[in-house]
Protein backbone atom coordinates (compact mmCIF):
# COMPACT_ATOMS: atom_id res chain seq x y z
CA UNK A 1 0.00 0.00 0.00
CA UNK A 2 2.85 2.43 0.80
CA UNK A 3 4.44 1.82 -2.60
CA UNK A 4 1.06 2.36 -4.29
CA UNK A 5 0.64 5.73 -2.49
CA UNK A 6 4.19 6.74 -3.42
CA UNK A 7 3.42 5.79 -7.02
CA UNK A 8 0.25 7.88 -7.02
CA UNK A 9 2.11 10.94 -5.71
CA UNK A 10 4.86 10.39 -8.29
CA UNK A 11 2.38 10.21 -11.16
CA UNK A 12 0.58 13.31 -9.95
CA UNK A 13 3.73 15.42 -9.78
CA UNK A 14 4.87 14.03 -13.14
CA UNK A 15 1.83 15.45 -14.93
CA UNK A 16 1.91 18.65 -12.89
CA UNK A 17 5.52 19.21 -13.95
CA UNK A 18 4.53 18.58 -17.56
CA UNK A 19 2.12 21.51 -17.29
CA UNK A 20 4.63 23.74 -15.49
CA UNK A 21 7.38 23.07 -18.02
CA UNK A 22 4.97 23.63 -20.91
CA UNK A 23 4.04 27.05 -19.51
CA UNK A 24 7.71 27.91 -19.07
CA UNK A 25 9.11 26.60 -22.37
CA UNK A 26 6.28 27.12 -24.89
CA UNK A 27 6.83 30.84 -25.63
CA UNK A 28 10.49 30.06 -26.36
CA UNK A 29 9.63 26.90 -28.32
CA UNK A 30 7.20 28.83 -30.57
CA UNK A 31 10.05 31.08 -31.66
CA UNK A 32 12.91 28.57 -31.67
CA UNK A 33 12.47 24.89 -32.47
CA UNK A 34 15.55 23.90 -30.49
CA UNK A 35 13.71 25.03 -27.35
CA UNK A 36 11.15 22.27 -27.90
CA UNK A 37 13.97 19.72 -27.67
CA UNK A 38 15.30 21.43 -24.56
CA UNK A 39 11.82 21.15 -23.05
CA UNK A 40 11.34 17.44 -23.79
CA UNK A 41 14.86 16.59 -22.64
CA UNK A 42 14.37 18.53 -19.41
CA UNK A 43 11.05 16.84 -18.74
CA UNK A 44 12.38 13.33 -19.39
CA UNK A 45 15.34 13.88 -17.10
CA UNK A 46 12.99 15.21 -14.44
CA UNK A 47 10.84 12.08 -14.64
CA UNK A 48 13.90 9.83 -14.42
CA UNK A 49 15.25 11.73 -11.42
CA UNK A 50 11.97 11.83 -9.48
CA UNK A 51 11.28 8.15 -10.24
CA UNK A 52 14.64 7.25 -8.70
CA UNK A 53 13.86 8.67 -5.26
CA UNK A 54 10.07 8.84 -5.11
CA UNK A 55 9.36 5.23 -6.07
CA UNK A 56 12.87 3.72 -6.04
CA UNK A 57 12.90 3.19 -9.82
CA UNK A 58 16.39 3.96 -11.05
CA UNK A 59 17.18 3.98 -14.77
CA UNK A 60 20.15 3.36 -16.99
CA UNK A 61 21.06 3.79 -20.65
CA UNK A 62 23.37 1.13 -22.04
CA UNK A 63 25.13 1.04 -25.38
CA UNK A 64 25.91 4.13 -27.44
CA UNK A 65 22.92 6.43 -28.09
CA UNK A 66 22.94 7.45 -31.77
CA UNK A 67 23.48 11.09 -32.60
CA UNK A 68 23.25 11.04 -36.42
CA UNK A 69 20.25 10.46 -38.67
CA UNK A 70 19.09 6.88 -38.07
CA UNK A 71 16.04 4.76 -37.41
CA UNK A 72 15.70 3.51 -33.84
CA UNK A 73 13.57 0.36 -33.72
CA UNK A 74 12.72 -0.14 -30.06
CA UNK A 75 10.90 -2.55 -27.81
CA UNK A 76 7.95 -0.69 -26.29
CA UNK A 77 6.60 -1.78 -22.90
CA UNK A 78 5.41 1.44 -21.23
CA UNK A 79 5.68 5.22 -21.20
CA UNK A 80 8.98 4.96 -19.33
CA UNK A 81 10.93 3.51 -22.27
CA UNK A 82 9.89 6.61 -24.26
CA UNK A 83 11.22 8.76 -21.42
CA UNK A 84 14.56 6.95 -21.39
CA UNK A 85 15.12 7.03 -25.15
CA UNK A 86 14.16 10.70 -25.49
CA UNK A 87 16.46 11.64 -22.62
CA UNK A 88 19.39 9.94 -24.37
CA UNK A 89 19.27 11.08 -28.02
CA UNK A 90 19.68 14.68 -29.21
CA UNK A 91 16.91 15.01 -31.82
CA UNK A 92 14.20 12.40 -31.15
CA UNK A 93 11.10 12.15 -33.30
CA UNK A 94 8.48 9.41 -33.38
CA UNK A 95 6.17 7.50 -35.63
CA UNK A 96 3.08 8.09 -33.48
CA UNK A 97 -0.65 7.41 -33.46
CA UNK A 98 -2.45 10.16 -35.35
CA UNK A 99 -4.88 10.77 -32.49
CA UNK A 100 -2.01 11.93 -30.26
CA UNK A 101 -1.82 15.12 -32.31
CA UNK A 102 -4.84 16.32 -30.33
CA UNK A 103 -3.44 15.46 -26.88
CA UNK A 104 -2.95 18.57 -24.72
CA UNK A 105 0.70 19.68 -24.52
CA UNK A 106 2.04 16.36 -25.85
CA UNK A 107 0.45 16.81 -29.25
CA UNK A 108 1.88 20.27 -29.85
CA UNK A 109 5.37 19.35 -28.69
CA UNK A 110 5.30 16.15 -30.75
CA UNK A 111 4.53 18.20 -33.85
CA UNK A 112 7.18 20.78 -32.95
CA UNK A 113 9.99 18.21 -32.69
CA UNK A 114 8.98 16.57 -35.97
CA UNK A 115 7.00 13.47 -35.01
CA UNK A 116 5.21 11.68 -37.86
CA UNK A 117 1.52 10.86 -37.20
CA UNK A 118 -0.07 7.79 -38.81
CA UNK A 119 -3.53 6.27 -38.69
CA UNK A 120 -3.59 2.81 -37.15
CA UNK A 121 -5.83 0.10 -38.54
CA UNK A 122 -5.21 1.03 -42.19
CA UNK A 123 -2.04 -0.86 -42.90
CA UNK A 124 -1.21 0.17 -46.48
CA UNK A 125 -2.25 3.76 -45.87
CA UNK A 126 -0.33 3.91 -42.61
CA UNK A 127 2.86 2.66 -44.27
CA UNK A 128 2.52 5.24 -47.04
CA UNK A 129 1.89 7.94 -44.43
CA UNK A 130 5.05 6.92 -42.60
CA UNK A 131 7.18 7.08 -45.74
CA UNK A 132 5.73 10.42 -46.84
CA UNK A 133 6.04 11.82 -43.33
CA UNK A 134 9.67 10.79 -43.05
CA UNK A 135 10.56 12.13 -46.50
CA UNK A 136 8.78 15.42 -45.88
CA UNK A 137 10.83 15.88 -42.71
CA UNK A 138 14.14 15.00 -44.37
CA UNK A 139 15.37 18.57 -43.95
CA UNK A 140 15.21 18.10 -40.16
CA UNK A 141 17.88 15.51 -39.29
CA UNK A 142 17.22 13.44 -36.23
CA UNK A 143 16.65 10.03 -34.73
CA UNK A 144 13.36 8.54 -35.94
CA UNK A 145 11.98 6.21 -33.28
CA UNK A 146 9.56 3.48 -34.32
CA UNK A 147 8.04 0.60 -32.38
CA UNK A 148 8.05 -2.43 -34.70
CA UNK A 149 5.24 -4.15 -32.77
CA UNK A 150 3.11 -1.03 -33.08
CA UNK A 151 2.02 -0.83 -29.45
CA UNK A 152 3.07 -1.40 -25.85
CA UNK A 153 3.73 -5.07 -25.17
CA UNK A 154 3.71 -6.47 -21.63
CA UNK A 155 6.70 -8.54 -20.47
CA UNK A 156 6.27 -12.12 -21.61
CA UNK A 157 3.58 -11.29 -24.19
CA UNK A 158 4.09 -12.15 -27.86
CA UNK A 159 3.09 -9.65 -30.55
CA UNK A 160 4.13 -9.77 -34.22
CA UNK A 161 6.63 -7.37 -35.74
CA UNK A 162 4.98 -5.25 -38.43
CA UNK A 163 6.50 -4.83 -41.86
CA UNK A 164 6.28 -1.01 -41.76
CA UNK A 165 9.66 -0.85 -40.03
CA UNK A 166 11.22 -2.91 -42.82
CA UNK A 167 9.71 -0.69 -45.49
CA UNK A 168 11.02 2.45 -43.78
CA UNK A 169 14.46 0.87 -43.46
CA UNK A 170 14.42 -0.08 -47.14
CA UNK A 171 13.10 3.18 -48.57
CA UNK A 172 14.96 5.67 -46.36
CA UNK A 173 18.30 3.88 -46.77
CA UNK A 174 19.16 4.79 -43.18
CA UNK A 175 20.99 2.62 -40.63
CA UNK A 176 18.80 1.09 -37.95
CA UNK A 177 19.70 1.01 -34.27
CA UNK A 178 17.72 -1.68 -32.39
CA UNK A 179 16.87 -0.97 -28.75
CA UNK A 180 15.92 -3.45 -26.03
CA UNK A 181 14.34 -2.75 -22.65
CA UNK A 182 13.00 -4.21 -19.41
CA UNK A 183 10.96 -1.21 -18.20
CA UNK A 184 7.66 -3.09 -18.26
CA UNK A 185 8.82 -5.18 -15.31
CA UNK A 186 8.65 -2.05 -13.13
CA UNK A 187 6.34 0.37 -14.96
CA UNK A 188 3.39 -1.51 -16.49
CA UNK A 189 1.30 -0.48 -19.48
CA UNK A 190 -1.68 0.23 -17.23
CA UNK A 191 -2.25 0.92 -13.56
CA UNK A 192 -0.66 3.09 -10.91
CA UNK A 193 1.90 0.93 -9.12
CA UNK A 194 5.53 1.63 -9.99
CA UNK A 195 7.99 -0.94 -8.62
CA UNK A 196 11.51 -0.22 -7.38
CA UNK A 197 14.42 -1.58 -9.37
CA UNK A 198 16.69 -0.74 -12.31
CA UNK A 199 14.94 0.03 -15.61
CA UNK A 200 17.21 -0.23 -18.64
CA UNK A 201 17.12 0.78 -22.28
CA UNK A 202 20.01 -0.69 -24.24
CA UNK A 203 21.03 0.53 -27.69
CA UNK A 204 22.28 -2.45 -29.70
CA UNK A 205 24.75 -2.67 -32.60
CA UNK A 206 23.69 -0.88 -35.78
CA UNK A 207 22.04 -2.78 -38.62
CA UNK A 208 23.53 -1.14 -41.70
CA UNK A 209 21.35 -0.32 -44.72
CA UNK A 210 21.16 -2.63 -47.72
CA UNK A 211 19.62 -5.79 -46.28
CA UNK A 212 16.59 -7.47 -47.81
CA UNK A 213 13.42 -6.42 -45.92
CA UNK A 214 12.56 -9.91 -44.74
CA UNK A 215 16.11 -10.63 -43.61
CA UNK A 216 16.21 -7.27 -41.85
CA UNK A 217 12.94 -7.92 -40.01
CA UNK A 218 14.13 -11.37 -38.91
CA UNK A 219 17.40 -9.98 -37.57
CA UNK A 220 15.67 -7.04 -35.89
CA UNK A 221 13.21 -9.29 -34.07
CA UNK A 222 15.94 -11.68 -32.99
CA UNK A 223 18.24 -9.05 -31.49
CA UNK A 224 15.51 -6.97 -29.83
CA UNK A 225 13.63 -9.91 -28.32
CA UNK A 226 16.75 -11.79 -27.20
CA UNK A 227 18.24 -8.76 -25.51
CA UNK A 228 14.94 -7.64 -23.97
CA UNK A 229 14.51 -11.13 -22.52
CA UNK A 230 18.04 -10.90 -21.11
CA UNK A 231 17.35 -7.52 -19.50
CA UNK A 232 14.03 -8.72 -18.06
CA UNK A 233 15.68 -11.82 -16.61
CA UNK A 234 18.34 -9.58 -15.09
CA UNK A 235 15.49 -7.64 -13.46
CA UNK A 236 14.07 -10.82 -11.96
CA UNK A 237 11.24 -11.41 -14.43
CA UNK A 238 10.25 -14.99 -15.10
CA UNK A 239 8.15 -15.66 -18.18
CA UNK A 240 4.88 -17.54 -17.43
Amino acid sequence: MIQWIRSLIFIGQMYLMMLIMAIFFTPWAIVQRSAAFTAVHSYCRWVRWTASWMVGLKSEIRGKPPTDEVLIAAKHQSFFDIILIVSAVPRPKFIMKSVLRFAPILGWYAKRIGCVPVDRGKRAQAIQQMIEGVKSGAQEPGQLIIYPQGTRVAPGADRPYKIGTGILYDQTGQPCVPAATNVGVFWPRHGILRKPGLAVVEFLPVIEPGMDKDAFMAELKEVVETNSDRLMAEAGFQAP
